[in-house]
């Protein structure tokens, strides 16, 4: 997952989220403390972070951890986490649905055009 990504299934979470009538924490990448997939921090206003691992996993695995990040977030368990994971989960299919197949728009594959070259050996001074 890249880093547009992210940024883009944080903000559409958080809005839905908002909608629900639901506090939203701030994401951010990678968590502080090494080797952990995800974190959640919570400040003493009240507030939440939730950081998450992104290099080297797939989408849907970072995914599951922002959604479970606002539920824990909210402090939710039973019933209500489970309605608050359905109406993200789909949010998230939404958006894997809506996203281009291939590269990330923000990271274009570069043209495969290659001029000649032209090779000249020269002979290194003495």
């Amino acid at each position: 997952m890249t880093s547009v990504r992210f940024a883009e299934m944080a903000r559409r979470l958080g809005q839905d989220a908002r909608r629900l009538g639901h506090d939203v924490p701030t994401f951010r990448s990678p968590p502080r403390i090494e080797g952990m997939r995800r974190s959640i921090r919570r400040r003493a206003d009240g507030t939440a972070s939730v950081a998450v691992q992104l290099r080297g996993r797939p989408l849907l695995a970072v995914a599951s951890d922002m959604v479970d990040g606002i539920a824990a977030a909210n402090r939710l368990d039973g019933r209500a986490a489970d309605a608050l994971r359905d109406e993200l989960w789909a949010t998230v299919a939404d958006l894997v649905a809506a996203s281009p197949a291939g590269p990330s728009p923000a990271r274009p594959t570069p043209p495969m055009h290659v001029a000649p070259v032209e090779v000249v050996e020269t002979p290194l001074a003495a």
